[in-house]
């Protein structure tokens, strides 16, 4: 699908009189630039629901940057510029998130259980990992709980946290660098309690 020259004018039109607080005009702009993201979106080759999302965040994204429209400008370019941001934003979210997943496969479908020496090991990792977080102080669990277990990226802590993007990493690069040391310790039977 393709926006016209027509279409794109009257989508124009439609995001000036948004600007000035016409909500029908807003509401239909964002139903009408929807099918055709959608459609660029598979277009790229994007699941079905991996293009939902995209859609959903192009759409966020253009409510937030409304006002930058300059209507003096066409407005397809704007659209795109905003769609190939999220689009770039999402995939690489998405890849940062698969190279902290660890391929699982499901040994119950195989095994009736786990022989009790690695089931008491997993779970002795899982106690000595726990213990390392606690002892951790509270601004450097919080920073390493949203990015390294929840897949943040930098800037979404930044945003959640209030705290800038250099001092993330830095808080991150020290909570990781404690939790080594007392995990090293704790193995060699040294942790301090």
């Amino acid at each position: 699908m393709r926006a016209s020259q027509d279409q794109e004018r009257e989508w124009g039109a439609l995001m000036r009189l948004a600007q000035e607080g016409d909500k029908r005009a807003y509401a239909r702009l964002l139903g009408e630039v929807s099918p055709l993201l959608r459609s660029v979106a598979l277009y790229k080759r994007c699941p079905p629901d991996l293009a939902e999302d995209i859609v959903q965040d192009t759409l966020l994204s253009v409510h937030t940057a409304r006002q930058t429209y300059d209507p003096e400008r066409a407005f397809m370019p704007w659209l795109m510029a905003i769609f190939s941001h999220r689009l770039i934003d999402r995939l690489r979210r998405d890849y940062r998130l698969r190279a902290n997943e660890i391929a699982f496969d499901p040994w119950h479908v195989t095994f009736q259980s786990l022989p009790a020496k690695e089931e008491g090991n997993a779970r002795q990792a899982a106690s000595d990992v726990a213990d390392a977080l606690a002892q951790l102080p509270a601004g450097q669990r919080q920073a390493l709980e949203l990015m390294k277990l929840q897949g943040l990226s930098l800037k979404e802590a930044s945003a959640l946290t209030g705290r800038s993007v250099p001092t993330l990493k830095i808080t991150v690069h020290r909570a990781m660098a404690r939790l080594r040391k007392y995990l090293a310790q704790k193995e060699n039977g040294h942790a301090d309690q």
